[in-house]
C-alpha cells in the first residue's frame, strides 16, 4: 500500500525558533558558536567537529541529493517522467525550486546536495558543487576509467575546469564547498580488477603514468637483484624495466609497490585539485572525492593535507562507524556521509537496480533513517549527511538502469508521508545529539 499525502505541518524557516532552536539565515545553530568568516568553514569545538556558517554558527549538514526539476531521464520512455509532472504543475524550474526549498526546510533539511538543479542554488539554502576535476581530464566514474594525473595536461585540465566551474561561485556565501569528483576508482573494484599500478604499467611506453610507475620502482630498488627478490621478477638488468608491462600476483612486495604507487597517484590528484580550485576560488571548502563505499589506506593517507572534509558514500543499514572514524583519524579532518538511502517494496517500483537491499514498507524506510541518523549524529567527527535522492527513479530505469524508490517524493511529486514526517522529527534534534557526541 502507498502512503502518499501532502504534509500540512508548518515550515521551520531559517531565523525562526523550532524544536532544535533558532537558526541563522544559513540554517546555522547559534547554541554552538565558532568564528564568523563570511564563508562556510570547519571547526572542532569541545571535541566535536562542525561546519560553521558564514555568521559563525554551528551547522550540521542535512542534505538531499539530486534535487532536480526534471529528475531522471528514462531512455526506454524517451523522457523524464518526473520532469513532465513538474513542468505541468509548476510551469518553470524557478517556481518549482522555490516550492521545493520550502518543502525541504519544512522537513528539517538545510542543504542541497549533489546533482541538483542550478535553480536550487538561488534559494538561500546552502548547496554543494561537484567540480568533476579528474572527469575533465579523462576519468569516468561509471566505467572506472582513470585520468593520468602525472601528465602535464592533467594539471592544465584542472586549472581550466576550476576556472569554469568554481570561479563563478567564489563570492557566494551559500556555497558549502566542492566535491572534487564523484566515486573515482582507486584500484581493483566492481569496475575493473586492475590495481592502479597494473593499469599504468599496461599503458604505452611514453604514457606519463607508466613512466611514473617505472621511476618509483627504480627509486625503491637500487639493484636488479633487490627488485627481483622483492617482486618475484626475473629481469637481467634495471634497463629491462622498459619492457615490463605486468607484475606477478600474490606477492607481498608487489602489494607494497602497488600501495606506494596508489599513494603517489592520490597525492598528485588531491594536491593538483586543491591548487587549481583555490586559485579560482579561495573562499570555499574542499569536500573530498565522494568515496564509493571504500577508501584505500594509501589514498586516505595522501589526501589529508589537501581536503577540508572527507566525503564517503555508504548503503549499509547502519553507518560504518569504524571506517568513518578511521578516515577522520588518518586525515585529521571531519567526515561527511554524502550518499545513503533506503528503498521499499511497497512503492510499486522494481527496486532491482541500485545500491542497498529494499525493505518492505515506507515505515521500514522511516525506521532505518531514524536508526542511521541517530547513530551518525553521535559521531563527533561527522559534520553531516546527504540523502539520495529527492524524487524516485523511473520504473523503466534511468541512464544506468537504476529503478528504485530512493525518493522523498514519488514521480507524481507527492511526498512519502510516513518517511518525511519521521525525517522532520529526526532532523530537528540532530544538532543537540551531535553536540553531546563528545560525551
Amino acid at each position: 500500500m502507498k502512503w502518499i499525502v501532502m504534509l500540512t505541518m508548518p515550515l521551520l524557516a531559517p531565523g525562526t525558533a523550532g524544536a532544535a532552536g533558532a537558526r541563522d539565515r544559513f540554517g546555522g545553530w547559534p547554541d554552538v558558536r565558532g568564528k564568523a568568516t563570511g564563508y562556510f568553514h570547519t571547526e572542532q569545538i569541545a571535541g566535536v567537529w562542525w561546519l560553521i556558517t558564514p555568521e559563525g554558527n554551528a551547522f550540521f549538514s542535512k542534505g538531499v541529493n539530486n534535487v532536480s526539476y526534471a529528475a531522471d531521464f528514462a531512455p526506454a520512455l524517451g523522457y523524464a517522467p518526473y520532469g513532465r509532472v513538474t513542468q505541468a504543475k509548476y510551469g518553470s524550474a524557478g517556481k518549482w525550486a522555490a516550492a521545493v526549498a520550502d518543502r525541504l526546510r519544512g522537513w528539517g533539511f538545510n542543504s542541497v546536495g549533489s546533482w541538483s538543479s542550478q535553480e536550487m542554488q538561488t534559494q538561500q539554502m546552502p548547496y554543494v558543487v561537484i567540480a568533476n576535476m579528474a572527469a575533465s581530464a579523462g576519468a569516468n566514474w561509471q566505467h572506472g576509467e582513470l585520468a593520468d594525473v602525472f601528465a602535464p595536461r592533467f594539471d592544465a585540465a584542472l586549472r581550466q575546469q576550476a576556472e569554469k566551474v568554481c570561479a563563478p561561485h567564489a563570492g557566494d556565501p551559500f556555497l558549502l564547498g566542492y566535491f572534487t569528483d564523484n566515486e573515482l576508482r582507486w584500484g581493483a573494484d566492481w569496475r575493473s580488477k586492475k590495481t592502479l599500478l597494473d593499469e599504468f604499467l599496461a599503458r604505452p611506453a611514453d604514457a606519463p603514468g607508466r613512466q611514473a610507475a617505472l621511476a618509483l620502482m627504480r627509486a625503491r630498488y637500487a639493484t636488479v637483484e633487490a627488485l627481483n627478490a622483492a617482486l618475484g621478477t626475473q629481469l637481467k638488468s634495471l634497463d629491462e624495466l622498459a619492457t615490463l608491462t605486468a607484475l606477478p600476483t600474490g606477492n607481498r612486495g608487489v602489494q607494497e609497490l602497488q600501495e606506494a604507487f596508489q599513494r603517489e597517484y592520490a597525492r598528485h590528484y588531491f594536491q593538483g585539485c586543491r591548487e587549481a580550485i583555490l586559485a579560482a576560488d579561495p573562499n570555499h571548502l574542499l569536500l573530498g572525492c565522494r568515496f564509493a563505499g571504500y577508501a584505500p589506506a594509501p589514498v586516505v593517507e595522501a589526501m589529508g593535507p589537501y581536503v577540508d572534509v572527507v566525503s564517503f558514500n555508504n548503503y549499509d543499514p547502519l553507518p560504518p562507524k569504524a571506517k568513518l572514524a578511521s578516515l577522520a583519524a588518518t586525515t585529521g579532518k571531519p567526515v561527511a556521509l554524502t550518499e545513503f538511502s533506503f528503498k521499499a517494496q511497497d512503492a510499486g517500483l522494481p527496486n532491482s537496480h541500485g545500491a542497498g537491499r529494499p525493505v518492505a514498507t515506507q515505515q521500514d524506510r522511516a525506521d532505518r533513517f531514524d536508526a542511521y541518523l541517530s547513530a551518525l549524529a553521535k559521531m563527533p567527527f561527522v559534520v553531516g549527511f546527504h540523502w539520495f535522492e529527492y524524487a524516485d527513479e523511473p520504473a523503466e530505469g534511468r541512464f544506468d538502469g537504476e529503478n528504485s524508490n530512493y525518493g522523498l517524493v514519488n514521480l507524481k511529486d507527492e511526498p512519502w508521508q510516513i518517511l518525511v514526517e519521521r525525517m522532520t522529527r529526526v532532523n530537528a534534534g540532530l544538532e543537540t545529539l551531535h553536540q553531546a557526541a563528545a560525551r
